[in-house]
């Protein structure tokens, strides 16, 4: 894939790539929280929280169907708002859509909320 090829995401896109806390080759859906106006290494680098399927704790922040805009997750989908993580544009594998900014801004409150 040549430089213009590579997609850039966008605070919103849902990815899905590397889980650094599993197995070398397992991945998972990340919400990109980080924007091109507020990240030095947008393109390269993102912001993101982990996305997952299971209901095992609370505080979890379901993604409801009409919060997609594009795509979506085979399963119902939670944001883990306390599983921040840098994800590298070579650990990203495919986009698998997009949430609306309210859910995004209800997802970075949450994270803002757990680092009080």
């Amino acid at each position: 894939m040549t430089d213009e090829e590579t997609p850039i995401f966008e605070r919103g896109d849902v990815v899905y790539g590397d889980d650094p806390f599993k197995g070398e080759e397992d991945a998972r859906p990340w919400l990109i929280l980080s924007n091109h106006e507020g990240h030095p290494f947008h393109g390269d680098q993102y912001i993101a929280l982990t996305l997952t399927s299971k209901s095992w704790m609370d505080g979890l922040i379901e993604a409801p169907e009409e919060s997609w805009v594009r795509g979506g997750t085979p399963d119902k989908s939670r944001i883990v708002p306390w599983a921040v993580q840098s994800i590298d544009q070579e650990d990203i594998d495919f986009w698998q859509g997009r949430l609306d900014r309210d859910f995004v801004d209800q997802a970075v409150a949450a994270l803002v909320k757990e680092l009080q």
